[in-house]
Parts: C-alpha cells; sequence; structure tokens
C-alpha cells in the first residue's frame, strides 16, 4: 500500500463512512496479502489510529461480507477485466471488492457514490493510475447491475 498516504493526518471532512471504507480496503488487502482470519483482521485493525471516527457498522458490513463473498463478487468482476484477477494490484483487487460488495448489497447508496468512493480509496492507497481502471470496471459494473437507478438519472 502506498505509505505516504496510509501515515497522512486524518482530514476531518472524511465522513464516518469514508472511514469505514478505508479500514475495510486495509483489511481486505492484508486478507489479499496474508489470508489471515478476518476477525483477527478486524480485531487489529480496530485498534489502529481514527478508527473510532469510521462507521463500525459499515466498516464490518464490507469487511466480512466482501470476503464471505469473495468468490460471487470476484466472478462479477473478472469478465469485466482485461488481464486476470492475479495480476491486480491488492489495492485495485480490494476496491474492487469493496465497490462490487456495495453495488450489490447497498441499493441504498447511490451507484455514483460507491464508484466515487472506490476510486478514492484507490487514489489514495494505489498506483498512479489504479483509480482509473477501478472507475471503468465499476462503471461496466454498475451498468449491470443497477440498470434502473442508472436509467432513472440519479
Amino acid at each position: 500500500m502506498n505509505t505516504k498516504s496510509q501515515h497522512a493526518n486524518p482530514s476531518k471532512s472524511r465522513s464516518p463512512r469514508h472511514r469505514a471504507r478505508e479500514f475495510a480496503l486495509q483489511g481486505i488487502y492484508q486478507w489479499l496479502l496474508n489470508h489471515e482470519d478476518v476477525g483477527v483482521i478486524e480485531a487489529h485493525i480496530s485498534q489502529a489510529h481514527g478508527f473510532e471516527k469510521a462507521d463500525k457498522e459499515h466498516f464490518d458490513a464490507l469487511i466480512y461480507g466482501s470476503i464471505r463473498e469473495v468468490v460471487m463478487l470476484r466472478n462479477s468482476i473478472a469478465p469485466l477485466l482485461d488481464r486476470p484477477i492475479t495480476e491486480l494490484s491488492p489495492v485495485e483487487h480490494a476496491a474492487l471488492l469493496i465497490g462490487a460488495y456495495e453495488l450489490k448489497n447497498h441499493p441504498e447508496i447511490p451507484y455514483r457514490v460507491v464508484i466515487n468512493e472506490a476510486v478514492e480509496l484507490t487514489k489514495s492507497f494505489g498506483g498512479i493510475d489504479g483509480h482509473k481502471y477501478v472507475n471503468g470496471v465499476l462503471d461496466k459494473l454498475s451498468n449491470q447491475l443497477r440498470q434502473v437507478e442508472i436509467r432513472s438519472g440519479k
């Protein structure tokens, strides 16, 4: 992960949901690299500076849900990729899992917000152009999963 952003001073403008996504990204990143038990990862992350400002319920939904549904999420993402999932950076992979999970399971969150949040996570923690890739993949996925919402112009 990009250590510059990881150690940056927390911005007061970040919402509790955004913070939850940041911590979930870090946890999923750790899980992708080490395949540690999600409970162990969650216990470790919950001790991190600033975690108390995160939306704990959304964090739990994202980290546990993304890992529990990883096969289904990967199957929905894979046809939209230009390379095997194994060739994604762990940050892109984690951001795509979070975005796909939210698109599938949280219809109350507008698809544009889901995509924007995943893009912002990738900008903060990933490589130089990873956010563009995440944006393109989630845009295609939202066209499949949120057709009614997209057609309504919301």
